[in-house]
Parts: structure tokens; C-alpha cells; sequence
């Protein structure tokens, strides 16, 4: 089922890209440096990215309801990602990343009040997935882009930033619902204390960017 989620993951990534266009996309070492710009972008230095994945992750750890929440942030962070790197909007970072801070906030204190996941959550992940998303542009145009691979680098990123996303979860999976997943103490030991931890982490960021 994992090796399920990973593909259907990674198709909605690579959906845009053309049969045979990945084998030309990791021919080039510019291309590869862009890879795993993206997945360092998320391990190891995006724990805020990190703490959202798992806010999701925590409060339903089914294969299901995880899926659902992953591909709808994976749509939307795509489409803010590349709006913003090809200038079509110009998002400013002094808001976005107060905002993400913010989203991550608003899940991990929803994960302590709610006891089961809501429908509406899926809309809620869809318009934060829009937020990170500048965040990821922001981070990638410090880097820059070269002209020449300028898609290519940009589909590559992206793939990364899916990549190290994909690793949390599957992370999450394996040390954490594997395990206690059906314990009776899961919510009350587990979902609640992490979820608090999150959210004060998460505050503290929000003070923080806004200063």
C-alpha cells in the first residue's frame, strides 16, 4: 500500500512531464543539483515543511486520508511554485512566511480539538498547499535558475521538495502508525502531546517572522 501511495505521489508530480522526458531530465547534473536542492529543502533543513507533513499525518494516519491531504497540498504548492517562478505572481516573503508558520499552527491545534478528520480539511490543506508554495518559490530564487534549464530545473525542484515529503511520511508510517496507530492511547499519548509541541514551535515562528 505504501508503494501505492509513493507512485500515485510521484505521477501527480511528474504528470505534466512527457513519456521519455525524465531520462533527458536526469541526464543533466544541473538538473540532478536541482533534485536535491529540492529534497534538502525538505530533509534536512525544512522542518517547518516537516512539522506540516506531520500535523497532517497525525491526527488519521490511514493510507487513505493521509493521500488525499498529500495530493491536494502536492496540486496546490505546484501551481503557487510555478506561478511565482515564472513571475506571474510576485508573492512577499515578509507575509508568506509568517504565513506558513501560521498554517502549520492552525493544524496541529486542530489535530487537539478535533478527534477525527473533517472533510473540510481537505480544502484547508489545498489553500495552505498554496502558501508553501511561494515559500518553495522563494527559497528556489535565491538559488536561481539557469535560462537555458529553466523548466527543466524547476521540475526537478519540485520533484525533490515531493521526494523529501514522501520520505516523512513514510517515516511517520513506519515508527509511528505501524506501531500505535490502533493502541487505544494513541490520540490521548501520542496526537495530542506532539500536536501541542507543534503548535508552540509553530507560534514561537510566527512571533518570530513577524519581527
Amino acid at each position: 500500500m505504501i508503494i501505492g501511495y509513493e507512485f500515485s505521489i510521484c505521477h501527480t508530480v511528474l504528470a505534466h512531464v512527457q513519456p521519455g522526458e525524465l531520462a533527458r531530465l536526469l541526464s543533466s547534473n544541473t538538473n540532478i543539483q536541482y533534485l536535491i536542492e529540492g529534497y534538502q529543502h525538505i530533509l534536512p533543513y525544512g522542518l517547518d515543511h516537516i512539522l506540516f507533513i506531520l500535523s497532517l499525518f497525525l491526527l488519521s494516519p490511514r493510507l487513505k486520508p493521509v493521500l488525499w491531504q498529500a495530493t491536494a497540498f502536492t496540486i496546490a504548492h505546484s501551481i503557487t511554485l510555478g506561478l511565482a517562478m515564472y513571475q506571474i505572481i510576485t508573492p512577499p516573503l515578509h507575509v508568506i512566511e509568517p504565513l506558513i508558520a501560521l498554517s502549520i499552527m492552525y493544524v496541529a491545534v486542530e489535530n487537539i480539538f478535533s478527534s477525527k478528520l473533517r472533510p473540510a480539511r481537505i480544502g484547508i490543506v489545498f489553500l495552505f498547499g498554496l502558501v508553501h508554495g511561494l515559500g518553495f518559490a522563494g527559497a528556489l530564487a535565491h538559488m536561481g535558475l539557469p535560462r537555458d534549464h529553466y523548466f527543466a530545473c524547476l521540475v526537478m525542484f519540485n520533484l525533490g521538495v515531493e521526494l523529501g515529503q514522501i520520505t516523512v511520511i513514510l517515516a511517520a508510517y513506519f515508527l509511528l502508525a505501524r506501531w500505535f496507530a490502533d493502541k487505544p492511547y494513541y490520540r490521548k499519548r501520542i496526537v495530542i502531546p506532539l500536536s501541542v509541541c507543534i503548535s508552540v514551535i509553530a507560534f514561537c515562528w510566527v512571533i518570530q517572522r513577524i519581527l
